[in-house]
């Protein structure tokens, strides 16, 4: 099965990350990289390409950019997503993952829980604006496109 072996963010010009930022963006590349689902589909008349696949995730020229090659450095295809359909779903989860961090500190747990709850519901809603934008240039199932959702997070707003 087709899947990634490395993961880079070229965050060239951006600010750099927090410190929870930095954080979140080391355990959600350990976690893809342990597991994950990534397929090219086949392209006009062409075969499908297999992996694995080294990624490179950007933003440039306010555009999300999927860089994928062979593991040997060999060009296996790039394209480039519309950073509009995340603006609202990533501010929102930037704003409740706020409110968590602000919960745990003086909430009881069955709050915290609760916010939890809803920090969890707009992450998937963000996995699934990617799994959409997506379709026709990669396949990935709903864990990997979680994970990813969150490295586009750290990379950087989408404002």
């Amino acid at each position: 099965m087709s899947h990634l072996v490395s993961i880079a963010l070229d965050d060239a010009g951006r600010a750099p990350p927090t410190p929870e930022m930095e954080q979140e963006r080391r355990v959600a590349v350990h976690d893809l990289l342990e597991e994950n689902v990534f397929a090219l589909p086949p392209r006009e008349g062409q075969p499908r390409q297999e992996g694995p696949f080294a990624l490179v995730l950007a933003i440039r020229e306010r555009r999300l950019v999927f860089d994928l090659s062979a593991p040997d450095g060999a060009p296996a295809g790039e394209f480039h997503l519309s950073l509009g359909p995340f603006r609202q779903v990533v501010k929102d989860y930037f704003q409740i993952c706020e409110s968590y961090d602000e919960a745990v500190k003086t909430l009881p747990p069955g709050q915290i829980e609760t916010i939890d709850m809803a920090r969890r519901g707009i992450h998937d809603e963000g996995a699934r604006v990617l799994q959409e934008r997506l379709e026709g240039k990669a396949e990935v199932d709903l864990t990997t496109a979680r994970r990813l959702f969150t490295l586009i997070c750290v990379l950087g707003p989408a404002g």
